[in-house]
């Protein structure tokens, strides 16, 4: 194969464009550190030479700014209209004057917002699916970080069930259809009857879905460490009793949501809505596909694995979680979506283009030319619904940016909003003929699998979640390890992602050149490996530290308050006495 100019391919052009984006940003706040510096150091220099001025002052200067110095020290003695009588607050204008705020290492961001009314049964629901959804986060992090020390220490273990064929799909499974289904779900709940403006149509259809759900991932998992599986390609593994479970768990609570959104007392249905039911709707449609027996043999099953694999990711998940986006956002920053009309536009035009792009990691395979043809312009096309959503959500932030600063929960939207644009556009960059033939076959999709799931999915839902669960129960977590949260799975997520995507592409030059074994390239993936541990190991604690800060948020624990208003000495002194008569 002739040599080719790499910085000549489109592809490759698009993702340094993309991997230029966090670099710009982040050198644009080095240079905002290094004028704060030589600021200071001017000021420094400034300092210099007036401790030059003040040492060389004549007498006669000294005695005019001692002179000056009394006349600025004048003061009243504060007591010439009040007089020396003790003050009296009547009206309780002053009470509490005395107190003040101890000093903080951490800047106290804004609390959540005051407790709107939710049915306490709906809420007891939610909090049950995103519990059990924080539960399978750990979980299936828990195996996927095993996994990972795998790639470094390959011998860890002998056992068959332990081994990486088998783990990793528990690890992907657990994770797609236990913790970010669950949590979708969970915040649906949330989501439709406010929108809608009526009640959830059925409590305890949420429940039955919640154990089908669950039923499915622990029997899926115990399945797949037996080695009992699908025996088909990424993404479903499980065998079909496993996901009929889930698939009926969806159509229940599919019909609990349409019937709510039926009764609504608004006249239009929200956006929000659209995108939910829709996913809801692709999902089945996705699931029947994927499963169904007459086409799972040669290479229609290789078709319908890139179709499910896709929609899976795009039309389950990014769809439902767009939807969630387009109701926490605009609440969030208290002021309407952008425009309305975008966020339709993205609908129907992801619908129309994500729909057809399958097979775009098969370029050059034996799949029908066409329709490799097809997944490519597909792939092109979902540039219009990206681009259209993510310019929705930063004009949504438009003059509300210094909110960022103050808020806990809105860097995590906006973290997801910027993984969903590069991380978005860099799929469109892989289906280019160049860029997959380097990078199929690669830990290239494994970067590129997690900048979307891990990026987009998990920032968003732990944003949603941050800022409805304090809702839910009226307690706060703590801030501090809410920003560990972020900076450990922003960090860590980069530093898994990038070395993949570079020492991917080095290995799939050298597949290329065809002049070196197979075997020194996985030696020259090894390094990379090792980072890909340890950016696994920081998503890994980040979720430790989200799971405590769900526990604080929804433990039942009741604290002793000693009175201190005088209202409240006074209820107390009632209560005592009152106590004391009827004993």
């Amino acid at each position: 194969m002739e040599p080719k100019n790499l910085f000549s391919e489109s592809g490759i052009i698009i993702t340094l464009l993309l991997i230029a984006i966090p670099i710009i940003v982040a050198s644009i706040l080095v240079i905002i550190k290094a004028k704060k510096v030589l600021k200071n150091f001017l000021k420094k220099k400034e300092l210099e030479k007036f401790n030059e001025y003040i040492k060389n002052l004549s007498p006669e200067e000294v005695q005019k700014l001692e002179l000056r110095k009394k006349q600025l020290e004048f003061s009243l003695s504060n007591n010439e209209l009040a007089g020396d009588t003790t003050p009296i607050d009547a009206k309780g204008l002053i009470d509490n004057v005395r107190e003040a705020s101890s000093l903080r290492f951490i800047e106290q961001k804004k609390k959540s917002q005051a407790r709107p009314y939710i049915e306490p049964d709906l809420t007891k629901l939610i909090l049950w699916y995103l519990g059990c959804a924080t539960f399978w986060l750990l979980f299936g992090t828990t195996v996927g970080e095993y996994v990972g020390i795998k790639f470094v220490a390959p011998d860890v273990d002998h056992y068959s069930w332990l081994s990486f064929g088998r783990l990793r799909p528990v690890h992907t499974n657990a994770v797609f259809w236990g913790w970010a289904s669950l949590a979708m779900l969970g915040l649906a709940y949330y989501v439709i009857p406010r929108v809608s403006n009526v009640p959830i149509a059925s409590i305890k259809t949420g429940y039955r879905t919640l154990i089908l759900v669950n039923a499915s991932v622990i029997l899926g998992s115990l399945f797949l460490m037996a080695g009992i599986n699908n025996g088909g390609g990424e993404y479903r593994e499980y065998i079909w009793p496993v996901m009929a479970l889930f698939g009926i768990a969806v159509i229940i609570s599919l019909r609990n949501f349409y019937k709510t959104i039926a009764k609504r007392t608004t006249k239009e249905i929200y956006v929000s809505n659209w995108y939910i039911i829709s996913a809801m709707m692709f999902l089945l449609v996705i699931a029947v596909i994927a499963y169904w027996p007459s086409w799972q043999n040669g290479l229609g099953e290789t078709i319908i694995q890139g179709y499910y694999m896709h929609q899976g990711v795009g039309m389950w998940f990014m769809l439902f979680n767009l939807g969630l986006m387009y109701y926490f956002l605009p609440q969030q920053l208290n002021k309407p979506i952008y425009s309305y009309s975008l966020g339709i536009l993205a609908f129907w035009i992801q619908i129309l283009f994500y729909t057809l792009i399958g097979t775009h990691h098969f370029i050059f395979s034996a799949i029908p030319w066409w329709l490799q043809t097809v997944a490519i312009v597909g792939s092109a096309g979902m540039v219009i619904p990206v681009v259209a959503g993510t310019t929705n959500f930063l004009m949504t932030f438009k003059g509300s940016w210094h909110k960022l600063s103050g808020s806990y929960t809105l860097p995590f939207y906006l973290i997801g909003i910027i993984f969903y644009f590069t991380g978005s556009l860099q799929g469109t960059a892989e289906a280019f003929k160049f860029t997959n033939l380097i990078w199929h076959f690669t830990d290239f999709t494994v970067a590129h699998s997690h900048l979307t799931m891990y990026g987009i999915i998990c920032f968003m839902l732990w944003g949603f979640i941050y800022t409805v669960v304090p809702r839910l129960t009226g307690k706060e977590p703590p801030q501090i390890t809410v920003g560990a949260h972020f900076w450990l799975a922003l960090i860590g997520l980069l530093f898994y992602t990038f070395p993949l995507m570079y020492g991917s592409t080095l290995r799939g030059l050298m597949w290329m050149e065809g002049t070196k074994s197979f075997i020194e390239s996985v030696e020259l993936m090894a390094p990379y490996w090792l980072w890909r541990a340890i950016g696994g190991s920081l998503m890994w604690l980040s979720h430790i530290l989200f799971a405590y800060n769900f526990y604080v948020m929804v433990k039942k624990k009741e604290e002793i308050e000693i009175p201190s208003s005088p209202k409240d000495i006074l209820n107390a002194k009632v209560a005592l006495d009152n106590q004391e008569v009827t004993n």
